[in-house]
Order: structure tokens, then sequence, then C-alpha cells
């Protein structure tokens, strides 16, 4: 049972959520060669229900509304699996998502006392986005934006419970990081477009079709590397950072692969799970940036 529940949430996935904070706390280490290890521990905690919760409240939606009966399920797109195949209730999953909502919250909401007003509108907005997401925000064509935001904040506010300011570079870690985040979203919603079309879900790659959204490909990580040289170029990361770049072959064989065959889900899949590892490890190439901090 424990593995199924391993699958609902998509552990694997989680991992996206312990970059963002990671980036946060490397940043803070290189400049202030300091971190807090409760409020940082206790940080990775929240974080984890709150992502936890918006997977399992997603395929609870997503079953409910008969999105993941029409999927050609992959490891990375069409749900888990866990509700068709009959292996847990839909309630118990739903009642799970809200749970992590919970503990996420209340997690939040002690910092909310203990770091004030700005973590408050943070959590508020992520509360209202995780419980929205597979609904209203999906629906409305805004889900890659929201991911992306949502990976920014988790920089912001890691970074301002750390420190207790919002400076230029927590802002630009987080652009970087939350573009990387809706990058995944992004590839991996080429299988279920026709599945989520015919719900009445509004992805970028159903607005724009799934020829053209092909070259939207290249914007995500064109974002996230512009972060990365402006940061440099400015002296607000250290120019070791540019050690990104070393996921940049990765990026072209995606990108090139998703052009190729964006119409065929069986051939696709390794550039869904090479962008997944690009995504992955730029993340933590620009980690290993920080904490190196040498400057050339």
């Amino acid at each position: 049972m424990l593995s199924v529940w391993l699958r609902v949430i998509r552990v694997r996935f989680l991992l996206a959520s312990v970059i963002a904070v990671s980036v946060a706390l490397a940043l803070n280490w290189w400049q202030n060669s300091s971190i807090d290890p409760f409020d940082a521990a206790l940080t990775f905690a929240g974080v984890m229900a709150l992502h936890a919760s918006v997977d399992l409240l997603n395929d609870f939606w997503d079953f409910k509304r008969g999105i993941d009966t029409k999927t050609t399920r992959t490891k990375m797109s069409g749900g888990t699996g866990v509700l068709p195949e009959g292996l847990l209730k839909p309630s118990s999953v739903y009642r799970a998502g809200v749970a992590f909502l919970m503990i996420g919250s209340l997690i939040g909401g002690y910092f909310v006392i203990t770091d004030g007003i700005t973590i408050a509108v943070i959590l508020g907005f992520a509360i209202l986005s995780i419980y929205f997401y597979s609904t209203k925000i999906v629906d409305s064509g805004l889900g890659e934006f929201f991911v992306a935001v949502k990976g920014c904040m988790i920089v912001i506010g890691t970074f301002f419970i750390q420190t207790g300011e919002i400076s230029a570079e927590s802002i630009l870690a987080g652009i970087m990081v939350g573009s990387l985040s809706s990058l995944v979203l992004f590839i991996a919603s080429f299988p279920d477009h026709d599945a989520d079309k015919s719900k009445g879900r509004k992805t970028l790659v159903i607005a724009v079709g799934k020829e053209r959204a092909t070259k939207l490909f290249w914007v995500f990580p064109m974002i996230a590397y512009s972060a990365t040289v402006v940061g440099v170029s400015t002296g607000l990361f250290p120019a070791f950072s540019l050690i990104v770049f070393l996921s940049l072959p990765l990026m072209i064989k995606s990108g090139r692969g998703l052009h190729k065959n964006y119409d065929c889900v069986k051939d696709l899949i390794p550039y869904m799970s090479s962008t997944l590892m690009f995504g992955r490890l730029t993340g933590v190439l620009f980690i290993v940036g920080f904490l190196a901090g040498l400057d050339f």
C-alpha cells in the first residue's frame, strides 16, 4: 500500500521542490555563509507537503473529469494510473491531498508568525493556486505560468525566511528555477493534448497547437540561462554559476527530439525524460555554482 501512495504522490517529481528550496539556501550560503538549519528543515517539510497536495488533487480531479481514462499514460504524463486501476478510492486521494495542504499551510502559518506579512502573501498564493490548479487555473490556460510562479515563489520565500529580505538575487534565481519547472510541465502536456482538449482543459500546447508549440520549447531554457547570465554579469551570482551551461547539449537534444516526435507518444517519451533530466541537472548545477562560489 505504501508503494501505491508513493506512486500517487509522484515522489520523483518532488525533487523539483527540493531543488527550489536548495537553490535559495545555496544562494544564502554564498552571500552570508550561514543557514538556519531548523528553518531550512521546516521549509523543506512545508514545501514538500504542498507539492504532494497539488499532485494528489490533480490525480483526483483528472480522474473525476475522465481525463485519465482517455490518456496514454507514460512515466511523465497521463496521471499515475492509481485511480483508474482502482488501487485507491478517489475520496481517499482527495482527503490526502487536503491533509497535505493543511500540513503545508500550518508550517507556513508558523513562518507567517515568525516572519510576517510577506510569507502570508506567498502562502496565500500557494494555498489558492494548489487547490484550484487542476480546475480553474489549468482550464484557463495558465498552468505553465502558475508552475513558473510557484517555483519562483519557493525560492523567494525560502530566501526571505533565511535572510528577512527579498533581493534581486532571489528573484532572478526564482525566475531561473520557475522556468525549468514550467518546461517539464509543458513537454508533459503533449501526450495529453487530445484528452485534455476533449474535457475542456486548456494547456499552452492546446492553445497554440502541437506543431507551433514545439517552437515554444526553447523559450523556457532561454529564460533560465538568461537569468543566470544576467545574474553573473551584474555580480548578483558568482561567475561559477555559468556551470549551468554544461546542460546545454541535453537541452538541444530534448528540443530537437520534441520537434521530430511531437505527435507520436511512444517516440516522444525518451525526450520527455531527457527534458526532465535537463531541468534537474541544470538546477543542481545552479546550486553547485553557489556552493563553489568561485569567481573567475
